[in-house]
């Protein structure tokens, strides 16, 4: 993405509007091109590093809009996104000009978002270092590419696993993740249709390991496991656990080599993942969803988007798609981090609306936010699990003051799946 904006500078071009699916540090090129005026418009559905640092300040001549994945999917969909050039990363690319992310120097799994872009997009450039190969998947076809580009390489793909898949919960996530395998094995829906999601933070990614052997000691074959797929889950699928994996992005190596080699680990674009106009998408068929938070507030409102601060540290992903979709939303987090208290009076930034969290995990216990899962409580009590209502946990363990938000100007805006405004935010 880089290089191509960098020679759309070099010839002249002005005033472009870039929508990719996510922003990272290694995008921190973006900043020179945002302050020379070629960038003016930013789309995406998740950004942190230089760029989001850059928004923040003022830099973009217009307000970034952050998206969910399943939004972002239905707006190119439905042309409210409209895309005039895609260019793609492709791993793999056989003779007839097919692409995969399956095998490769830079093999990254599916390719699932850039899916629905290359459906959708006026002209299609994909890029790759390995032309002319036998592909053992096909992430998209032949006849949605325009152009095919050989670069000497796309990148090290050792560095996928990175940022909060990479890191490992110490004592008080492992307890955290326990309690939360507790709960969905009280929950009921541990049967032969159970179909599973965990977010990308260490402790979300702790529950399925939690959640093997209980599945295991009671025979459970779920349906499927989805989203970005881990090493936790394929492992699971390996134990017979899952009958199947449906993955939008591999988050690992082992989940990329899963993709290559196993017939029964899917590769499926963001919008078969989230759409909000599609009732077959698998947002709307999970059972439980494990996802975690930067803030939670009284409300049950969570904050996945900006610090207590207001920096722009990521964005919702999929954490609202799945949330509204899931049979059982939980989401785990800590008390406190060592920025601060995680449970306040109120959010700085709402990513995802509280009505769709029916609990919260903490290490204090478990809250069950939503009245259709109260019958559970006395299961979890009798299995050692302490439970507090919503009032208690914030009481004894919530931040009691009220975080006042920026009056500085609007520098970005966060809409929810279904395209409506949720949340500002503000520079300093």
């Amino acid at each position: 993405m880089v290089e191509t904006l960098e020679l759309c500078s070099r010839i002249g071009l002005r005033d472009l509007h870039i929508s990719p699916s996510s922003i990272f540090p290694c995008h921190a090129p973006l900043v020179h091109l945002i302050e020379q005026g070629v960038i003016t418009r930013i789309t995406t559905s998740y950004m942190n590093g230089p760029v989001a640092d850059a928004v923040m300040a003022g830099k973009l001549a217009t307000p970034a809009v952050l998206q969910t994945h399943g939004g972002r999917a239905a707006a190119i969909e439905d042309g409210r996104l409209g895309v005039d050039v895609a260019v793609i990363a492709a791993p793999g690319v056989d003779a007839e000009g097919n692409l995969s992310g399956a095998i490769g120097r830079a093999a990254c799994g599916p390719l699932g978002y850039a899916m629905v872009d290359a459906a959708h997009a006026r002209h299609v450039i994909a890029v790759t270092d390995m032309p002319d190969q036998a592909l053992p998947r096909t992430c998209i076809a032949a006849h949605h590419v325009d152009q095919i580009v050989r670069l000497d390489s796309l990148g090290d793909a050792k560095k996928i696993a990175s940022g909060s898949t990479a890191r490992v919960p110490g004592p008080k996530g492992d307890g955290i993740a326990n309690m939360a395998a507790e709960l969905i094995s009280a929950s009921g829906l541990l049967a032969p249709q159970f179909s599973f999601q965990t977010g990308a933070g260490g402790t979300s990614l702790a529950v399925a390991q939690k959640l093997a052997p209980i599945m295991a000691e009671r025979r459970v074959k779920g349906d499927f496991a989805c989203g970005g797929i881990t090493a936790p889950l394929v492992e699971m699928h390996k134990a017979g656990l899952f009958r199947e994996l449906r993955d939008v992005q591999a988050f690992d190596q082992v989940a990329v080599r899963s993709y290559a080699t196993n017939p029964s680990h899917f590769g499926i674009s963001a919008s078969d993942y989230a759409s909000p106009k599609r009732a077959d998408a698998v947002a709307h068929r999970l059972s439980v969803a494990v996802l975690g938070a930067t803030e939670v507030d009284r409300d049950l409102n969570v904050n996945v988007t900006t610090t207590s601060e207001g920096q722009i540290v990521g964005g919702s992903g999929g954490h609202s798609d799945i949330a509204e979709g899931a049979r059982m939303t939980i989401v785990t987090t800590s008390v406190q981090s060592n920025f601060g208290p995680k449970l306040l009076s109120n959010v700085l930034h709402r990513t995802t609306p509280g009505t769709f969290v029916d609990a919260v995990v903490t290490e204090a216990g478990v809250t069950l936010a939503s009245d259709r899962w109260q019958h559970i409580s006395k299961d979890l009590e009798e299995a050692g699990i302490p439970t507090l209502s919503r009032h208690g946990l914030f009481e004894s363990h919530g931040d009691t003051r009220v975080h006042e938000r920026s009056e500085g100007p609007i520098v970005g805006v966060s809409e929810y799946r279904d395209g409506r405004v949720i949340d500002v935010i503000r520079g300093n």
